[in-house]
């Protein structure tokens, strides 16, 4: 209750608000002092199709600025009973039969959105990947390329320019059958298309093997403290002129960091979790040897514990 000015009684009483009315009406005298009143509280109706549905949300979508018609369209559902079934039926064979120019890029948007579900990719790294495939396709010269390797390779770009890179591999296990060939290809397909339309070099971003540790470590259930350590190793790896890529480095640290602790992982776990094949791990593991002493933190491992070291 709140108190309000009644003319009837000439003084402030307290006041009741009917919201099914709108009405704000004297608790004294049953005066209407206001009446139809905008309630700004939220609406919680439901406008659902199903009876079952209990979604408060009366609003569509966001807009979407890559779609000719804003995402804003209207589309006719299929009927849920009897009744109304032959004009519902009859509008969506009228609607099938108009052209949709964005049915195409919604498609792919929508699978675009499940591949960056299921890697778990913020929803940055999604509208980057749906902003270069909206460009490729602007071009019109990805017709009769490799949909989903196409789709893939745009996440992928994405990841690498939005500083969260992923794996080849990574991307290939969501990618709807698309080998890590097709990926490669469609890739530097997409690249120089971009460049061709803006002139100029597309920004990938650099690669570093501190990108894949935390994620790497967390597939083998590493602890705090030994994921704490090859997040060291490898930063300071990258003083040194070591020929692999990336992420066989970072495979190569793990190995390493968990041969000195109590938990240690088989190669093969390791190559399973980090997509590395056990002969790389081998090679990088090599290459890294003679610099592990300037490389693994001091407080993790004791110079007699790096002795102990399987010897390449």
């Amino acid at each position: 209750m709140a108190d309000a000015f009644c003319s009837d009684c000439k003084r402030h009483t307290e006041v009741v608000f009917d919201h099914s009315a709108g009405d704000t009406v004297c608790s004294e005298c049953g005066l209407v002092l206001e009446s139809h009143s905008i309630d700004e509280t939220s609406e919680w109706r439901t406008f659902a199709n199903e009876s079952g549905d209990n979604d408060p949300v009366r609003v569509g979508g966001p807009t979407n600025p890559l779609l000719a018609d804003g995402g804003l369209s209207t589309v006719i559902a299929k009927p849920n009973g009897a009744s109304g079934e032959f004009l519902s039926s009859s509008l969506g064979r009228w609607q099938n039969r108009g052209s949709n120019p964005d049915r195409g890029l919604i498609l792919a948007f929508k699978t675009i959105a499940t591949m960056s579900d299921r890697l778990g990719l913020v929803a940055t790294i999604k509208d980057r990947a749906n902003e270069i495939y909206k460009k490729v396709e602007d071009q019109k010269s990805s017709r009769g390329r490799n949909q989903d390797a196409l789709l893939a390779a745009c996440l992928y770009i994405a990841c690498r320019q939005e500083d969260k890179p992923r794996t080849v591999k990574e991307i290939c296990s969501v990618a709807n059958g698309a080998t890590k060939k097709e990926i490669g290809r469609a890739k530097e397909y997409i690249v120089k298309q971009l460049g061709l339309e803006t002139g100029q070099s597309v920004e990938m971003g650099t690669i570093h093997a501190g990108d894949f540790m935390r994620r790497f470590c967390s597939n083998l259930g590493m602890n705090n403290q030994a994921v704490k350590a090859a997040q060291e190793a490898v930063q300071k790896s990258e003083e040194f002129d070591i020929r692999r890529s990336p992420i066989s480095i970072a495979a190569a640290v793990i190995y390493i960091i968990t041969q000195l602790s109590d938990d240690k992982k088989p190669l093969r776990d390791i190559s399973v979790a980090t997509g590395v094949a056990e002969g790389t791990i081998r090679n990088s593991y090599k290459d890294l040897y003679p610099h592990v002493s300037k490389i693994i933190p001091n407080w993790y491992a004791k110079e007699e514990d790096l002795k102990n070291l399987i010897s390449p």
